[in-house]
């Protein structure tokens, strides 16, 4: 879930990733493939190939799951199936059933029953946060989405902020 939540990664970007793409020393995450159809391919876009930070909270959550993972060689899934192995990753619905979904819940996110929730939340959400809660800028946040343009960043994944937007009326 930290993953997830800390990075903003596409779902197929997540499950697709190896130990050998977490750089420790430099304190960052390469992103140069996705896991599609059973197997790696190519990132959604070009401007997605590149990498994103890596926090120091992150890595050591991350450093914790590389001692206890069955699979901790340089090119095994970060996030392998246990069923098959580690010879593919985990899949992206399993995930969100026993792991990201259950771990929400706990931390309070509101899910009515039979409403969709999942990894992409995971993108929209700290978008959303950065650009009104944190008050990051627009083009930050399309950095870290890694988004081509700023119009998908601030159209598409952003939403309003309530207090903020009552705020403003006090302004004017």
């Amino acid at each position: 879930m930290l993953t997830c939540a800390a990075t903003a990664l596409r779902s197929s970007e997540i499950i697709a990733l190896r130990w050998s793409d977490i750089h420790w020393e430099q304190g960052k995450i390469s992103i140069s493939k996705r896991w599609a159809k059973g197997r790696d391919g190519e990132t959604k876009t070009a401007s997605s190939t590149g990498t994103v930070p890596l926090h120091p909270v992150l890595a050591e959550s991350l450093k914790e799951w590389h001692v206890q993972t069955p699979y901790p060689k340089h090119d095994d899934f970060v996030f392998p199936s246990l069923a098959k192995f580690g010879n593919v990753p985990i899949w992206a619905s399993t995930f969100v059933q026993d792991h990201l979904r259950p771990a929400a819940i706990k931390a309070g996110v509101q899910i009515a029953p039979g409403q969709r929730y999942g990894l992409h939340n995971c993108r929209h959400s700290p978008a959303t946060w950065l650009a009104n809660a944190g008050k990051v800028a627009p083009k930050t946040v399309q950095g870290l989405l890694r988004h081509a343009n700023v119009k998908t960043t601030l159209g598409l994944y952003t939403q309003d902020d309530s207090d903020e937007m009552q705020a403003a009326q006090g302004h004017s």
